[in-house]
């Protein structure tokens, strides 16, 4: 390796005082002036001229990006996309995304996106997107790559781990636009059915009014609450959710961090009655938002959890401006959530009452039914039809409101009863 005397000659002094320093020592004036070095070297040496606001932006990034897979800096066009993400409506396949082990990986498609009609599931890794490597990207950089205009196509290469098998799809871009709440009446059992497809600002107002036609059932059972491959949102919608099923004045996540310390409670007494039995269908796809109304209702005996255990996102992100926005945002964990009982369950995710699993073969034929069989109703909501001997984990829902499930051998079953503290 060549080392020009020049470098010694520009950075000798700094080079001087340097060598005098503890290099493992946690000297903040130091490390901004290793930091300086780094950048002169980068700026004045590298083959080809970089302007100072790439690099600077581009260190800004690798710096919070790489406290955690959810942390990161955005500029100004970022934020832009990433502000029209958070509230329903954007330009992409329909996915949500987090980073593990330096590849992109499905939380959940976004039920009725072309992503979701693609086939992809929760777990999936992307590794390629249009033949290039998405290993070391960050979670901006793949969105940017998978967005474009609606019509234009991209092509993800994928490797499902549950099957051991690496795919490549061609998926249609189109402007996404999520309806959060879909909801049926199961017949003749009397069970109300709610998919709650994510946690958008309009989200428990629209569950409230599905919840409302659904109560008007004679003879309702139950409700079965369905947050599979929901991948969460926004923290007051989650409050409100469970503020629906939980009588006022009950803790609904409590947020604890360096700076962040709050408690969230319900306000209002539930609009759901405490006798109406509820089940939440939970799986790998459920995230965030999703997890802490799971967790507060399980907590409190409201509800039992039925499926595959939950992603585990109990982390919290806050968006901080940058110069007042005008240089973009950081977007950081500063908190962790923890369920009314004080469960933090960041990485491992929460365990269902009724663990009820699925094969990828029974996920594949469920999904291909769901997109088959969707119809609209006169309130204007989507309905789903379910049939039941494809979803094992919804027939497993119905069958607990009922009293008559019986768990198969390798299921696991905590609890016989719903709605008791």
């Amino acid at each position: 390796m060549k080392f020009r005397a020049g470098v010694l000659g520009a950075l000798g002094f700094a080079g001087l005082l340097l060598a005098q320093e503890d290099p493992n020592a946690d000297n903040e004036y130091l490390w901004f002036k290793v930091f300086a070095d780094v950048y002169y070297i980068a700026k004045n040496y590298y083959v080809e001229p970089v302007p100072a606001k790439e690099l600077l932006i581009n260190a800004a990034k690798g710096m919070v990006e790489r406290l955690d897979p959810y942390s990161e800096f955005f500029t100004t066009e970022e934020l832009k996309e990433f502000q029209e993400d958070t509230y329903g409506e954007f330009g992409g396949i329909g996915i949500e995304i987090s980073i593990e082990r330096g590849r992109p990986v499905v939380v959940a498609p976004i039920e009725g996106t072309p992503a979701y009609r693609a086939g992809l599931r929760a777990g999936d890794v992307i590794l390629e997107i249009d033949g290039e490597d998405t290993y070391g990207m960050s979670i901006t950089e793949v969105v940017k790559k998978i967005r474009g205009e609606p019509g234009t196509k991209v092509r993800l290469t994928v490797y499902r781990p549950d099957e051991d098998k690496t795919f490549t799809v061609e998926i249609e871009r189109a402007i996404i636009h999520v309806t959060p709440v879909k909801w049926t009446v199961i017949e003749p059992e009397k069970i109300g059915y709610v998919k709650l497809v994510q946690f958008q600002p309009d989200a428990a107002q629209k569950l409230r009014e599905a919840l409302a036609e659904i109560l008007k059932t004679p003879g309702l059972k139950g409700i079965i609450l369905d947050l599979r491959n929901d991948p969460g949102g926004l923290l007051d919608q989650a409050v409100k959710v469970a503020d629906l099923f939980l009588p006022a004045d009950k803790v609904v996540v409590s947020v604890k961090g360096r700076i962040e310390n709050e408690v969230y409670k319900t306000e209002e007494p539930p609009f759901v009655p405490e006798s109406v039995k509820l089940v939440i269908l939970v799986n790998r796809g459920t995230a965030s938002a999703s997890e802490i109304v799971s967790g507060a209702l399980q907590d409190y005996g409201r509800a039992l959890l039925v499926g595959e255990r939950t992603f585990g996102k109990f982390r919290v992100q806050n968006l901080i401006p940058v110069k007042g926005g005008k240089y973009g945002a950081v977007k950081i964990t500063t908190a962790f959530y923890y369920t009314p009982k004080g469960r933090m369950l960041d990485e491992k995710g929460l365990t269902p009452d009724y663990e009820v699993k699925m094969t990828p073969e029974e996920w594949e034929t469920l999904y291909e039914a769901l997109r088959q069989k969707r119809i609209e109703t006169n309130a204007g909501y989507t309905q789903l039809v379910f049939d039941r001997s494809l979803d094992k984990q919804l027939d497993a829902a119905i069958k607990v409101l009922l009293g008559t499930y019986e768990p198969e051998e390798e299921e696991t079953n905590l609890k016989t009863d719903v709605g008791k503290e």
